[in-house]
């Protein structure tokens, strides 16, 4: 086991496969910013498939158990399946998932499915089409999502996670919608608190509903109670429908950060390690193995991070601090 200055274990592994998205969420991906002219990562700089294995081996042998394939949005990577069977073949990977924004979802399911992926996890900030497509920015329906969450579902990657990031005054009144609209069916929502990542979004704390305002949002109509965590690390808080109707999560990293638990680090598409959403810089294990390392050099690197890390972004977090503080933006980290 991994440690860092703080005692957290390595235990989690988010992998960006590309920083291109298909959407231009306001919240990540501002089209103002990430326009026509926007030069992504040229293919030479992204990690070929055989890097990923290669890295992730490496993550593994330091106490990495589990692994979620992020971007951008992953599934815009030509034959992300291959990866996944790749990554499904290391032993002592518990689990393997993805986070998608469900746009391309419906034709890949079930080859998604066949190369090995365990579980999936949705992206869908409202049930109301004039909302959501105001949020995605692209004219993208709800359907379409739904439809990719029922092809999902269909070939068992179970149970399916969604995410909603809840903004005030601009999607704040669908939490409730989206609660009720998944209530009973075994899928399970994440309400994620907006947060300051990267330097494009314009955030705001007033724009920021907190995870208490949207339980007792949910709890007027449907009465919830909490539920414990099911392992160090887990980042929502956990609630459950007190009839029986499932459950519910509330991510808080502003209102109520949890970094003292944190057992993530995140590989960027271009091969950057970096052991916090918020980072301002990371370390380059491309030019690493590009160079020639061995697998002991390679995992001794990951050791060097690891070893010295002090991230407590969100507990530190300040209106100063996020003013003046450059982050590497989420598209390019994953979330």
């Amino acid at each position: 086991m991994t440690l860092d200055a703080f005692g957290r274990p390595l235990h989690d592994l988010r992998i960006s496969v590309t920083d291109r998205c298909n959407f231009r969420c306001t919240y990540c991906m501002p089209k103002e910013i990430f326009g026509r002219d926007f030069e992504f990562l040229s293919r030479d700089l992204v990690l070929s498939f055989e890097e990923i294995e290669r890295i992730t081996g490496a993550f593994v042998r330091a106490g990495v158990r589990k692994l979620r394939i992020t971007g951008g949005e992953p599934l815009v990577r030509k034959g992300v399946e291959d990866l996944i069977a790749r990554l499904a073949a290391i032993p002592g990977v518990d689990d393997l998932t993805l986070t998608t924004n469900g746009s391309l979802l419906e034709r890949k399911a079930a080859a998604l499915k066949e190369a090995g992926l365990q579980r999936i996890t949705v992206s869908l900030d409202s049930m109301d089409d004039t909302v959501f497509m105001s949020m995605n920015d692209v004219g993208f329906p709800v359907q379409a999502v739904l439809d990719g969450i029922e092809a999902a579902s269909a070939v068992g990657l179970d149970p399916i996670k969604i995410n909603m990031v809840v903004k005030r005054g601009v999607n704040d009144q669908s939490v409730v919608d989206v609660a009720r609209h998944f209530r009973g069916t075994g899928q399970i929502v994440r309400f994620i608190e907006y947060m300051d990542v990267g330097t494009t979004n314009g955030w705001r704390l007033d724009d920021v509903v907190s995870g208490r305002e949207i339980v007792d949002s949910i709890a007027a109509e449907f009465p919830l109670e909490p539920v414990d965590p099911e392992y160090r690390g887990e980042v929502a808080q956990r609630y459950r429908y007190v009839d029986g109707g499932g459950e519910v999560g509330v991510i808080t990293s502003v209102s109520q950060p949890f970094c003292a638990d944190c057992t993530r680090a995140r590989l960027s598409a271009d091969g950057k390690l970096y052991t916090c959403l918020f980072a301002t810089s990371g370390t380059d294990l491309r030019e690493l193995i590009r160079s020639g390392a061995t697998d002991e050099q390679l995992d001794a690197a990951i050791g060097r991070v690891w070893s010295v890390r002090r991230d407590r972004y969100s507990e530190l977090r300040t209106e100063q601090t996020v003013r003046i503080r450059p982050k590497v933006e989420m598209s390019y980290i994953g979330g």
